[in-house]
């Protein structure tokens, strides 16, 4: 491979690792062809981006950007598949379930803003809750006290009374 066509390369990986906001990095040593196809299926439904790379050439595309990835640097062993997504468990989530005796394995991964590295750390990543899941808690949170007030509003008949007394007579 032409040196040109490396620093291209680097480049495109680079930038993908910029748009998207989370990354695993996943063993698929073991997998035959049947199995890797069937895998890039299952990451198209889930909207993941599956990269095969070369661990050279991503270690030296994750040098080129101004974060600091070194804790992911020893895991560029071996055959590296790159899964990319803007949800931080729906990776994790695919590997788990399509995972046969750990193959795909999981190497490491770079989600919310953290590292996980490890096969260990597949269920802390599964964990994870997306951006929507933490808003959809918060919202709900949120309602909460203000459904409290309505229900003692209509429950004391409108009255200054009733509602005092329903708030009064709420457990803390």
């Amino acid at each position: 491979m032409r040196k040109e066509d490396k620093s291209t390369i680097i480049e495109q990986i680079a930038a993908t690792v910029k748009e998207y906001g989370h990354f695993y990095l996943v063993d698929v040593t073991a997998m035959d062809a049947t199995a890797t196809s069937a895998l890039r299926r299952d990451c198209f439904k889930s909207g993941i981006k599956l990269m095969v790379v070369k661990n050279t050439l991503l270690h030296k595309a994750l040098e080129s950007l101004e974060e600091d990835f070194s804790p992911l640097y020893d895991s560029l062993k071996g055959t590296t598949a790159v899964m990319f997504c803007n949800t931080a468990n729906v990776p994790a989530k695919l590997i788990k379930d399509k995972a046969k005796d750990g193959i795909p394995g999981l190497k490491a991964a770079y989600a919310e803003e953290s590292f996980y590295v490890g096969a260990d750390q597949l269920d802390a990543l599964v964990a994870i809750k997306s951006k929507n899941e933490v808003i959809a808690d918060i919202v709900a949170l949120l309602q909460s006290p203000a459904k409290n007030v309505i229900s003692a509003l209509q429950s004391g008949g409108n009255t200054l009374h009733g509602v005092l007394k329903t708030l009064g007579e709420r457990p803390e």
